[in-house]
């Protein structure tokens, strides 16, 4: 009985199926020894042969790879694993498919176990997997599982930390592994779908987050989480299509909000540069577009998380400098000038919500603004010429208008709302002088257009010192297309020409044009900003250099007399007993003078012109001929040359002129106070005006003065459309009242006359 059985044995192994019995011979008695790599080459050399018999070959061996795990038996465990890998590679221009399943299946059993190095066994199999391209299409695989398992490794806890550390990398390495292995293959799992996606980034991040432990690895020579995260995460960005950038990014805002990483700001900017070199170039667009409405979603959020989004949309437009900002350019810019206004008025009242519980101070708020600033120069700095025009034309759109503010109740609210449009101008100038600053065109008429330049003139009258020396300084980098306005900033009565390296270059027709339109406008707005009291040396200092600028840009003979006409009248405006202008002012315009007429007798008049410049000595106010400049000895060195032709001009003094747009306007102002007069006539009766005081009556001789010769701008920095509505308002309210009725009482009128909407056949 005995000698039965044992023969029946050896015949039951010798009657097994071949395939079984060329799995079990790869496996060794002792399994250090490692695979048996003769018997390997059998079972390649048979699974090649009979492919069909691919499935049963991989399933037996996923069946003794179980045995062998839940035995406990780890070495036959490796042995396995890699008998199936050399069987995947070796077959899969075949029938790969067959082996898939059962590999899969192993890989979620050794990931399932609770040891760490079965982990980064199974991992390192399903990266040589990944690698591998495969020539029939399958239709029911499921990743699922390893993307939960592998964004799982990523966050490893482990106590020690150099395995922490190899679990980790591990798991980096399986999530690339299923990019790669997924996002080509439309009957793949979509790896883009949102829920993979907030496991997949999130898990990057975290690592990518550790780049301060690279240096321990360093000397190790053990490849840390965070350069691998790198790699893994610019790998995923470049594989992203148009439709796919959405899902990809949405992770990565919800992680920087959910850890409070946008206040540390370093991290965020190295999480978008890496996003904003990796992704294609045409997509870079929307990746601003979602960091600019997650800039409005955080409106409510504190002035330091607000300030780290505008951080990373500078950088970011920086790095995509390819032109456009998409197809909604001013978008840009509107989102970036709303948050300015919201900032302010978050500054005035201390609070960041409606609620009045979250403070917030001044400093902050002041960070988050010039961050604003700052990134509307980098945006406006990737757009081509023509578009940098409209974003001027777009901001100069948004300045509050001098002297036109809503009424307000309190006198309280009127002050902090006229604080906050002093904020809102200055703050919006700054950036105009940021798009302004590396603004280069070669035509004066599109850079300086007149929808542009009235309204930014008007702000040169503005009793805000800041705003005035802000205009000055726009309107300088605008008309410098030489780049000479940083030297001539040191003009001054000693100043050498010869420093600029000037060439010789004669006025374009365009920008003839442009000077023969304005060059009046300029010079008055010039004229009137030397009388301004609160300007101070930077003013004086601005003048100097946008009277320079003019003179190398455009400066033609005709130009160059009316410059000096122009200096010859701020020498007598500082000369002048009736202007209340202080001693520090009057040095000050003397300063132009003596500083303007010093450089531009060097830029091309006559000698005997430079030699009288020369002469004058600009050393104190006293009224005497020696220390000013003589507009006959101006015109007698001037004689003989090609100004001669236009020296008649200075026998009509300079006074500042009135444009056709300022005519109008004084039109309507005075209609302002012509009603102003009505409204003053009805309320007063006969009795009172037969007894109306000298005094008053010389107030408003005063006033009519003032509506019929002063510009356009200071009427407006005093009054607005506010004051014409509402003097409307009450003249219409005196003339159209129902007539008395018998009782005594009027009769209430529903809607007044001047409301009634007539039809259209019955107006003239």
């Amino acid at each position: 009985a005995p000698f039965r059985l044992n023969c029946l044995c050896g015949c039951c192994w010798a009657l097994r199926p071949r395939y079984k019995r060329l799995v079990d011979n790869i496996f060794p008695e002792d399994p250090e020894d490692g695979l048996v790599k003769a018997n390997m080459e059998k079972l390649t050399f048979f699974a090649l042969s009979a492919p069909e018999k691919l499935d049963r070959i991989a399933a037996y061996l996923s069946e003794r790879l179980t045995r062998e795990l839940n035995r406990h038996r780890y070495g036959y465990v490796c042995i396995a694993m890699e008998a199936m890998e050399q069987l995947l590679l070796a077959c899969h221009c075949q029938s790969i498919n067959l082996l898939v399943e059962s590999f899969l299946s192993t890989l979620r059993l050794l990931l399932e176990a609770d040891k760490p190095h079965l982990h980064i066994l199974a991992t390192s199999s399903f990266v040589k997997f990944a690698n591998i391209e495969e020539d029939t299409p399958s239709y029911h695989r499921s990743y699922d599982f390893f993307v939960s398992r592998f964004s799982e490794m990523c966050h490893s806890e482990h106590e020690d930390l150099d395995i922490q550390n190899k679990i980790r990398v591990s798991g980096i390495r399986g999530l690339q592994g299923v990019v790669r292995k997924t996002v080509d293959d439309e009957l793949q799992v979509n790896i883009w779908e949102p829920r993979h996606m907030e496991q997949i980034v999130p898990a990057l991040l975290v690592n990518l987050q550790q780049h301060t432990h690279t240096s321990r690895y360093a000397h190790t020579h053990v490849e840390s989480p965070a350069e691998q995260t790198e790699v893994c995460f610019r790998e995923l960005l470049s594989r992203a299509a148009y439709g796919h950038i959405t899902n990809a990014i949405r992770p990565v805002l919800m992680h920087l909000d959910s850890h409070s990483l946008w206040e540390g700001r370093s991290f965020a900017v190295q999480c978008f540069q890496i996003i904003m070199y990796s992704i294609q170039s045409q997509h870079s667009h929307l990746v601003i577009q979602q960091l600019l409405g997650h800039l409005d979603a955080n409106s409510k959020s504190p002035a330091s998380v607000r300030a780290g989004i505008v951080e990373v949309l500078s950088e970011a437009a920086v790095i995509e400098a390819t032109g456009s900002v998409g197809p909604t350019v001013l978008e840009v810019f509107n989102t970036l000038l709303r948050q300015l206004r919201q900032s302010v008025d978050y500054q005035l009242t201390g609070y960041y919500d409606n609620t009045g519980k979250r403070e917030t101070t001044s400093a902050e708020e002041k960070t988050l603004q010039d961050g604003v600033i700052k990134t509307i120069g980098s945006f406006a700095n990737t757009l081509p010429i023509y578009q940098r025009s409209e974003v001027m034309l777009f901001i100069m759109g948004k300045i509050p208008v001098p002297g036109i503010y809503p009424a307000l109740g309190c006198s309280q609210c009127v002050c902090l709302r006229l604080e906050g449009s002093r904020m809102i101008q200055v703050m919006l100038l700054k950036s105009l002088l940021q798009v302004s600053e590396r603004y280069e065109s070669c035509n004066l008429l599109t850079a300086l257009p007149s929808s542009f330049l009235e309204p930014l003139l008007s702000f040169t009258l503005m009793e805000d010192p800041e705003i005035r020396l802000l205009v000055l300084s726009i309107l300088t980098s605008l008309i410098d297309r030489r780049h000479n306005a940083a030297r001539l900033t040191a003009a001054s009565v000693m100043f050498d020409v010869s420093v600029l390296e000037l060439k010789e270059d004669r006025c374009s027709r365009q920008d003839n044009l442009f000077i023969r339109k304005n060059a009046q406008r300029l010079y008055r707005h010039v004229y009137l900003t030397c009388k301004e009291e609160s300007s101070g040396r930077g003013h004086y200092q601005a003048l100097v250099t946008l009277l320079a600028v003019l003179s190398v840009e455009l400066a033609n003979e005709e130009v160059v007399v009316d410059l000096i006409r122009l200096v010859l009248a701020l020498q007598e405006l500082a000369l002048s007993p009736h202007e209340c202008l202080s001693v520090f002012n009057r040095c000050g315009v003397h300063a132009v003078c003596a500083a303007f007429l010093n450089l531009l007798s060097q830029l091309g008049p006559p000698p005997p012109f430079h030699l009288h410049i020369t002469q004058v000595k600009t050393k104190c106010l006293m009224v005497d001929e020696t220390f000013l400049f003589v507009q006959s000895k101006i015109c007698e060195a001037l004689t003989g040359s090609s100004y001669s032709a236009h020296t008649e001009r200075f026998n009509t003094p300079y006074t500042p002129q009135l444009t056709g747009t300022h005519t109008h306007t004084h039109t309507l102002y005075s209609l302002v106070f012509s009603l102003d007069l009505f409204l003053r006539s009805i309320s007063v009766s006969v009795d009172t005006l037969g007894g109306v005081e000298e005094e008053e009556r010389r107030r408003r001789m005063q006033v009519v003065e003032r509506f019929q010769t002063a510009p356009f701008e200071e009427i407006a920095a005093h009054c607005g459309t506010s004051l014409l509505q509402s003097k409307l308002d009450q003249v219409f309210d005196l003339i159209i009242r129902p007539p008395p009725s018998p009782s005594g009482h009027s009769p209430p009128r529903s809607t007044p006359l001047y409301g009634i909407k007539f039809p259209d056949l019955c107006v003239y």
